[in-house]
């Protein structure tokens, strides 16, 4: 396992890491002993970071990580999020006592005095640039309640406005194959501003895998089938923003990735490692096998200056425009 360092925070991470949203539920049927054993093989492979939020499977992704991490606390880093379990439109949702209280809930899900990371999760436009929440972090910061505090963004230009506070630490945004706007228009300030870069929805909530086919139904309590037209959340959490059967579509066209890297899954991870600004990737996982295939994609061939290129151009020429929602 190879790490980065974390922005500015004094964390060097595994630049492959977890996200525990899967595993919490509103991925279809979880199974808690599948979990614990994919976060365990997960660590002994040298994973030091899990991403999680009070909202998945209501805590329960939070308590999971307790257990798995029990006696680890100062070796495995975990960062979590808040807010969508009240109403993210409501100032009084960022008011001091509200977000003091999430922290501490997460805080006793996951047994520990303190939270490395804390981020705002992908909160209204307006939240950001009224700014007020920022004081609250900075207060519970002080506390020693949190180490450090970033924001999960659904734009570039949250992002941007993010930065704009000199204590955010990190930002958490959707980047892959088939969502390349940050490159250009993100990346750059925050290796300027130090700021650590989490890549989340790394495999297209799966299309970029490579094993769907235009027909696949979902389980009802997925949110790739409530979700698939942003009924639920933002859109972009959802394949990516694309429609499903042109997502199925476009990811046919990207078969060639593979070649030399075992299979898709493992290529498109490793694509989003080759960005410098990027801290660390954090796809879900629901089994053992789906860690183990995640993490074989350290092992696989860089991507060439031509293969980059052509990537590059395939975004621009046949994904940009069917990208849906804010971005």
């Amino acid at each position: 396992m190879q790490y980065r360092q974390f922005g500015k925070t004094d964390m060097k991470i595994s630049e492959l890491s977890f996200g525990t949203w899967a595993i919490g539920g509103a991925w279809g049927q979880t199974n808690d002993k599948e979990a614990l054993e994919g976060l365990a093989r997960a660590m002994d492979a040298g994973v030091n970071f899990f991403d999680t939020a009070d909202v998945y499977g209501d805590g329960h992704s939070e308590e999971l990580l307790a257990k798995a991490t029990k006696g680890k606390e100062d070796k495995i880093h975990i960062a979590s999020k808040f807010c969508r379990a009240g109403d993210i439109h409501d100032p009084k949702t960022y008011s001091e006592e509200s977000v003091t209280n999430y922290v501490e809930n997460s805080l006793r899900r996951l047994q520990r005095d303190q939270l490395d990371l804390i981020q705002i999760h992908c909160p209204p436009i307006e939240i950001l640039r009224d700014g007020a929440v920022f004081e609250v972090l900075d207060k519970l910061q002080q506390q020693g309640k949190i180490r450090h505090y970033g924001v999960s963004v659904e734009t570039v230009e949250e992002g941007l406005l993010s930065m704009e506070n000199p204590n955010v630490a990190a930002l958490q945004v959707i980047f892959n194959i088939f969502r390349q706007k940050p490159v250009t228009e993100l990346f750059p300030v925050a290796q300027e501003k130090n700021v650590g870069i989490l890549a989340r929805v790394p495999l297209a909530s799966g299309l970029l895998t490579g094993k769907f086919s235009k027909g696949h139904t979902f389980e009802e309590d997925d949110h790739r089938k409530f979700n698939k037209d942003g009924e639920a959340f933002n859109v972009g959490e959802t394949f990516a923003g694309l429609p499903f059967e042109k997502g199925v579509e476009l990811s046919e066209q990207l078969n060639w990735i593979a070649d030399g890297r075992g299979n898709m899954t493992r290529a498109a991870l490793k694509w989003i490692l080759s960005h410098d600004a990027i801290s660390s990737v954090i796809p879900g996982f629901k089994t053992v096998k789906q860690v183990e295939d995640n993490l074989a994609a350290m092992d696989v061939p860089d991507f060439s200056a031509e293969e980059l290129a052509k990537l590059e151009s395939f975004y621009q020429k046949e994904v940009h425009d069917h990208i849906r929602g804010p971005y």
